[in-house]
């Protein structure tokens, strides 16, 4: 009886040491699953994410140091808003951001307000030369703008002996560059958003007596909403930061526009403020970032919903 009790617990703690190692397996084999499936990916993320932060970090803490610089700064060792009250007191930046917020939102409408109706008229009329149209905004797309940067140079210098309103040193001028320049790549990704809509709708608001203007803002404008605020905030930021057109155009510094100011404060190597520098960077991102967060509902179903009909 006691070999047989022997070999009993034997077979048991044999048994129990078994399934107790099989266990210890499966959780390895499963912590080297998670690792290599989904472990690396949050290394990865964390890695990038430091990266990204770290100018933004960076720049934060030389706007709040009246002492930093490039090369000599601890990271948020004192807290100032020196900077800031040397950037308006110093420079007329108040004006400029005004100039910068007025040039970007008349460019960011208008964009908007031109663009759909371009779009609306590609996507639901079929006119002669309607498809070399479409072709050739294409085309011009592909070109450099930095090949018409003279070509516009020489044209504002005409347009002054005219319209001194168009000419140098004008608002007006750099609004008027900036709606042109974005109409055709602004126009396709409308042109691609519309052709969602279905024609039905239309045929159906023609049956009960609606006219083409009725449809247009009452109807489609509505349901292209997505694709409207992708278009005007993607039109305010590029305007807002645009600098080698308002560079050209603008030479007082009442005119300027932040993109330009900023480069002032660091472009001389005799006059460079880095602290007033990070401060205009900190002011200049907040309308960007504001609006950004008011239109994010917007954005990925403006962005995606033009590529799936053509």
């Amino acid at each position: 009886m006691s070999s047989e009790k022997q070999f009993r617990d034997y077979t048991a703690g044999t048994a129990r040491g078994f399934t107790t190692r099989t266990d210890a397996d499966r959780r390895a084999a499963h912590r080297k699953a998670w690792w290599r499936e989904v472990g690396w990916r949050h290394i990865v993320a964390v890695v990038v994410s430091i990266y990204a932060v770290f100018p933004l970090v960076f720049v934060v803490n030389m706007a709040f140091d009246p002492n930093a610089g490039l090369a000599n700064q601890s990271i948020f060792k004192s807290f100032s808003l020196q900077n800031f009250s040397d950037l308006f007191s110093s420079r007329p930046f108040g004006q400029q951001l005004a100039n910068t917020l007025i040039v970007g939102g008349i460019t960011a409408i208008g964009t908007v307000l031109m663009g759909a109706a371009a779009a609306y008229a590609f996507s639901r009329f079929r006119f002669q030369g309607r498809r070399f149209t479409l072709t050739f905004l294409l085309v011009v797309q592909m070109f450099p703008q930095l090949l018409a940067f003279v070509a516009i140079y020489l044209l504002v210098l005409g347009l002054q002996e005219v319209f001194p309103v168009l000419g140098m040193n004008s608002l007006v001028t750099v609004i008027a560059i900036y709606l042109g320049g974005a109409l055709g790549v602004n126009t396709f990704l409308m042109y691609g958003f519309f052709n969602t809509v279905p024609v039905s709708l239309d045929e159906a608001a023609k049956l009960d007596g609606a006219t083409h203007a009725q449809i247009y803002w009452t109807i489609i404008l509505r349901m292209v909403a997505p694709v409207l605020a992708v278009v005007g905030l993607l039109s305010f930021i590029s305007s807002f930061s645009e600098f080698v057109i308002a560079r050209l155009v603008l030479t007082q510094p009442e005119k300027w526009t932040l993109a330009v100011a900023l480069y002032d404060m660091v472009g001389s190597e005799r006059h460079q403020v880095w602290g007033q520098f990070a401060a205009g960077a900190v002011i200049s991102a907040i309308p960007v970032l504001v609006l950004f967060l008011f239109l994010q509902r917007y954005i990925v179903s403006g962005l995606t919903a033009g590529a799936v009909k053509g």
